[in-house]
């Protein structure tokens, strides 16, 4: 049962629509607050919670590059999953 709490838990996590968004085009290349909140054309405290969200799922990390934190998605099951759901779709 753990498995599948877990589990749940993850697709939780990608199920609003902007988080889906912002992992599918973290999936294709690594990307910094900045670069996400300009493409999506929304606020960038709006983007550091969704993203905030996704690091404390385990879904996402960010590494430091100078001033920058680049965000990259680092859970294997989330990105075959979206990739598949996504499958050539106009992302991030």
């Amino acid at each position: 049962m753990d498995t599948f709490n877990s589990i749940a838990h993850t697709l939780k996590l990608i199920g609003h629509p902007l988080r889906l968004q912002i992992v599918a085009g973290l999936i294709r290349q690594p990307k910094c607050v900045k670069d996400i909140w300009e493409c999506l054309d929304m606020p960038q405290a709006v983007i550091s919670q969704h993203l905030a969200k996704l690091k404390a799922g385990g879904i996402i990390e960010g590494k430091r590059f100078g001033v920058e934190i680049h965000y990259t998605v680092i859970d294997p099951m989330v990105k075959m999953v979206v990739e598949h759901l996504t499958d050539n779709e106009a992302n991030l």
